[in-house]
């Protein structure tokens, strides 16, 4: 996919593109305005086709941050250095044209808080509906979107309001399918809800993912959460954001899981194994705050 208005590449060049990682960062730094120091220094990190990454740390260590400069989110002022490639473009250098088609039709967005982009003025199917239109799209496929995340056709005219958050949160995945988007960036998606609502999402979006394959970078603070869902398990440092270690969940879990995992001894160690880090980690940087 092409933003930057260069001509498409030849079929060489599309093979290398798909080879190549779909988000490359190498020694970035991120400092916000009038900071005196940086919220990201020196952040090595890459992320293939097809992977499911998740982002856990200390609160406040720089994980969303790291979502919002991918996608040229950052507060005007702020200071993004070092190499950042987004499916082989810079988004720093992008027109805002481009970057707002990247945002739009690359990558998906979904926050933790979907009534700041559901209408309330707009029934969830015609929500559904806008979006499919407004990225060419048959209109028709609303409902079948919205049975994947388990909204049923008897709901299909009811509007925000008469949702609760998890079903309102489910909408704002389907509009996010709709565009179809090469990777979805979820930042605390399932953070505000209840543990049995959470469980059914995750659930939900782990088969989304095993169907459409798509590329996935989730930021959480609940790391059982994320050795569920993820592939990759990168644990970054207190601020300055930098990575403590990058861990394999896959082979240590497979690839197809349940919520019965939960219980395995494998999970359990790997809960254990990262909870220690981040604890470690937090005590290091209270420490050091206090010299």
């Amino acid at each position: 996919m092409v933003f930057s208005g260069e001509q498409n590449p030849n079929r060489g060049q599309q093979l290398a593109m798909e080879s190549a990682p779909v988000l490359q960062l190498e020694d970035l730094v991120v400092a916000y305005p009038g900071a005196t120091d940086p919220t990201i220094d020196g952040l090595t990190l890459s992320l293939q086709r097809g992977e499911r990454l998740a982002l856990v740390g200390p609160s406040g260590c720089g994980k969303s941050t790291v979502a919002r400069a991918v996608l040229g989110l950052l507060p005007e002022g702020s200071r993004s250095q070092g190499r950042l490639e987004l499916l082989g473009t810079d988004p720093r250098r992008l027109r805002r044209s481009a970057l707002n088609r990247l945002r739009g039709e690359a990558v998906g967005l979904v926050f933790q808080d979907p009534m700041t982009r559901l209408n309330p003025l707009i029934s969830i199917g015609d929500h559904l509906r806008d979006t499919l239109t407004a990225h060419g799209a048959q209109a028709a496929r609303a409902e079948e979107l919205l049975q994947r995340v388990g909204i049923g056709p008897e709901r299909f005219n009811s509007y925000p309001h008469q949702f609760s958050g998890g079903m309102r949160q489910r909408v704002a995945i389907a509009r996010t399918l709709a565009a179809d988007p090469e990777i979805l960036l979820m930042d605390e998606p399932f953070g505000a809800l209840d543990a049995l609502t959470r469980e059914h999402l995750q659930t939900k979006l782990m088969e989304i993912n095993r169907a459409a394959r798509k590329t996935t970078i989730f930021v959480t603070h609940d790391v059982e959460e994320a050795i569920l869902i993820a592939h990759r398990l990168v644990i970054f440092s207190a601020r300055p954001a930098r990575v403590l270690e990058d861990i394999d969940i896959s082979a240590k879990l497979g690839d197809m899981r349940a919520q019965e995992i939960r219980d395995t001894p494998t999970f359990l160690e790997l809960r254990r194994h990262v909870q220690a880090v981040i604890r470690a980690e937090y005590a290091r940087a209270m420490g050091a705050a206090h010299v």
